[in-house]
This record gives C-alpha cells, sequence and structure tokens, in this order.
C-alpha cells in the first residue's frame, strides 16, 4: 500500500468515525486536527506524483538531445 493508499484509508476511516457521533468534543477536534493532517499528506503526495509522472517521458517518444 503506497503512502497515498494509506492516508486516504486513514482519512476514510476518520471520517466514518465522526459522522458515527459518540466522541467528545475533545476526541472530535483531535480527530479533526487529524484530517486536516492527512489532507494536507494526502497533497502533498498527489503533488509528487504529478512532478515524477512530468518528469518521465511518455512511453514511445525520445527525449531532444541539448
Amino acid at each position: 500500500m503506497t503512502r497515498l493508499d494509506s492516508g486516504i484509508e486513514e482519512l476514510r476511516q476518520a471520517a466514518e468515525r465522526l459522522r458515527a457521533g459518540g466522541l467528545d468534543a475533545d476526541e472530535a477536534a483531535a480527530l479533526v486536527e487529524r484530517c486536516a493532517e492527512l489532507a494536507a499528506e494526502i497533497g502533498q503526495a498527489l503533488d509528487q506524483e504529478a512532478r515524477d509522472a512530468r518528469a518521465e517521458p511518455l512511453p514511445g517518444q525520445e527525449r531532444l538531445l541539448p
């Protein structure tokens, strides 16, 4: 499982816990903060994947010589 996949899964589980209720205010606040952290991590992972994809030539394309 990639960093992106594990972050998405943890975010999904946190959202389920929040929707289910039963958390006291402090627990809910901590979980919301964790969701924000996860969203930032997922965003960074997506940005990195996009940069990596741009760095590699597309299959069947040759690089121009400098």
